[in-house]
């Protein structure tokens, strides 16, 4: 299977151009033969950099109160179709389309959003949502906390494909969750560093003896558009780069299949052969013939949370 992994930089907290700025870069990939693309956490609208260097943690103040509610107006509402030109693209082009979503949720009252990771099939159908189960440090101030409702993986000719958000990457038992459900390719999204991607890619390869993609965003000080509020202060106060890429494809030996691309747009694309997992899983099968499952099991909730329950 051909895969491509699309670093690019979002036009920072706009929804509809970075829509059009995916579209196009999917496009992109279905031209050179792609089967699925994924693009960076949050790419859609943008990842919320400026809480790093303004104060973000600043209770109550006017500035980052400005901020979050124009973030929260510019995030996608799947449910309202905002994501409808990628769908009808997958489905066009016949490309898995995978890519990160600062997602407000109608399901949980419509004022708050979440780090998701939206998957749309071949069909042009939004097949899958991952809320990110826990938002990293600053990003909770932004990001309301996930479920497991999306800890989920979908065929794709002979690959099982799963995928996680930045440092639930990290999260043990999160992987374990898509290692039992039979990934063998695991998309892993982030807002763009060398620094997360150059490691953890390889281990994941080597832990779940599965082909391991992470896909970076980018964002420079020259990316922030006037339309963003505060945008001189923001300017002033940032550094130059803010996210650097970092995208790489790993196999399931744990070598590497593209090292990881830095600080440019890119269309990643690498060829996958599901032999290549078969070989690996020999010695080592994390869910199957070296697992204990007399000794240890994981209890996963995979109901979507909310809190109304309502009764007829």
């Amino acid at each position: 299977m051909k895969i491509a992994l699309a670093q690019i930089a979002p036009v920072w907290l706009d929804r509809a151009k970075t829509v059009e700025r995916v579209d196009e870069w999917a496009r992109n990939a279905a031209d050179e033969g792609c089967e699925l693309v994924a693009f960076g956490e949050t790419l859609i609208p943008g990842y919320p950099f400026w809480l790093d260097f303004t104060g973000g943690a600043a209770f109550n103040n006017e500035m980052q109160k400005e901020l979050f509610a124009h973030y929260i107006d510019q995030a996608v509402v799947v449910e309202r179709g905002d994501l409808g030109m990628l769908q009808q693209t997958a489905k066009d082009r016949n490309i898995v389309i995978m890519v990160g979503a600062y997602e407000r949720a109608p399901d949980r009252g419509g004022h708050s959003g979440y780090c998701s990771l939206v998957t749309i099939n071949k069909d042009g159908e939004i097949t899958n949502v991952h809320r990110k189960a826990m938002p990293t440090y600053e990003e909770r101030l932004v990001w309301g906390v996930g479920d497991g409702h999306g800890l989920q993986v979908f065929p794709h000719g002979d690959f099982t494909v799963g995928g996680l958000n930045c440092w639930e990457n990290w999260m043990p038992l999160l992987r374990s969750t898509l290692y039992a459900k039979g990934e063998d390719l695991h998309v892993a999204v982030w807002p763009g560093s060398l620094r997360n991607t150059v490691d953890i890619t390889r281990f994941i390869a080597v832990e779940g003896r599965s082909y391991v993609a992470s896909v970076s965003g980018l964002l420079t000080r020259d990316d922030i558009p006037d339309s963003v509020p505060h945008v001189e202060t923001i300017r002033a106060k940032c550094p130059d780069t803010m996210a650097d890429g970092g995208s790489a494809i790993a196999g399931p030996d744990g070598n590497w299949i593209v090292e990881p691309v830095n600080a440019k747009p890119q269309l990643v694309v690498a060829e996958l052969d599901h032999a290549f997992v078969r070989r690996e899983r020999h010695n080592f099968d994390p869910s199957g013939h070296y697992s204990r499952p007399d000794i240890v099991q994981l209890q996963v909730n995979t109901a979507r949370q909310s809190v109304l329950k309502e009764a007829d």
